[in-house]
């Protein structure tokens, strides 16, 4: 087997030699011609001159002055030149593809992304996609949250928040006189403003999270977090010092795989419970799951 690898190591390597000792590295370019003697003119010529010379010689080989088959062919050669010497970039790439012919295959994959490549500057490309994608995804989490918030205010949960906060206003004492619809609605509208929604998977659109603002500010994410774990590993792994109340909550959350929208959105009591627990040591959580099956399971 490894015999195999080396003869076919070897052979791929007899093939670029041979390709590059027998085939020219300008050839991709005027194939078999010079193309500053197609244009007859020296290597150190000006634009002017490349300029000056092409119309010069396409006036004598041009399909409509001449219908000679033999001269069409020339006359695509002296355009196919033209087009490369005038040409800044190309020109510099024909001139190092001359100076350099064993480098064949740099030199073709020059000469591809010349002619192929993508033409638009690739940061602006960049920008103008990361753009595209933070507007779309921007409308989308703001018609997701909305669509959301409709349904989470037809159930019983939020009405009778939103009636306990209207007792609240009015000192405990319910209004029994019946106000018009439309005034009932902005009054309905303006308690509702004040429940702070929290509905998990379907937050509030901010633009923080959006991507384009995400990968700005990348760099000063991943110092941060860098910071965060050098610090955590010092306390925690080096100086065997307990958790703080954060952090532990952080662990907790974190191997139940909760959101931290999730976890500010539950009650204080079940949060405090869950980080007594200590959920982050795996005999402890597996107990915990273990209670949470039996108590489904005698639920149903």
């Amino acid at each position: 087997m490894a015999a195999a690898r080396w003869r076919g190591a070897a052979m791929l390597l007899l093939f670029v030699a041979l390709v590059s000792q027998f085939l020219p590295g300008t050839a991709i370019y005027c194939e078999e011609d010079d193309c500053y003697d197609l244009l007859g003119v020296p290597e150190t010529a000006s634009q002017s001159d490349i300029k000056k010379s092409y119309y010069k010689l396409s006036l004598k080989y041009h399909p409509d002055k001449n219908p000679d088959p033999e001269t069409k062919l020339k006359f695509q050669k002296i355009a196919t030149a033209y087009e490369i010497l005038k040409d800044e970039v190309k020109r510099e790439q024909y001139d190092y593809a001359k100076a350099h012919p064993e480098q064949f295959f740099y030199n073709t994959a020059r000469y591809y992304q010349a002619y192929y490549g993508p033409q638009a500057d690739l940061r602006a490309v960049l920008v103008g996609v990361l753009v595209l994608l933070s507007f779309f995804q921007f409308l989308n989490e703001k018609i997701r949250h909305a669509q959301m918030v409709d349904m989470v205010k037809q159930t019983p949960a939020y009405k009778n928040k939103l009636k306990a906060l209207e007792l609240e206003r009015n000192g405990g004492v319910t209004n029994k006189k019946k106000a018009p619809r439309n005034r009932r609605v902005e009054g309905a509208d303006d308690l509702s403003k004040e429940l702070d929604l929290q509905i998990a998977g379907a937050e509030r659109p901010t633009v923080w999270r959006l991507l384009g603002v995400r990968f700005i500010l990348l760099p000063y994410t991943l110092g941060k977090w860098a910071t965060w774990k050098a610090s955590w590993i010092w306390r925690y792994w080096i100086k065997k010092m307990p958790y703080t109340w954060a952090d532990a909550s952080y662990l907790t959350r974190s191997s139940l795989g909760i959101s931290s929208t999730t976890w500010k959105s539950m009650n204080d009591k079940v949060r405090d419970d869950l980080v007594v627990k200590r959920l982050w040591i795996k005999s402890n959580l597996d107990a915990y799951k273990t209670e949470k099956s039996k108590d489904s399971r005698r639920r149903k």
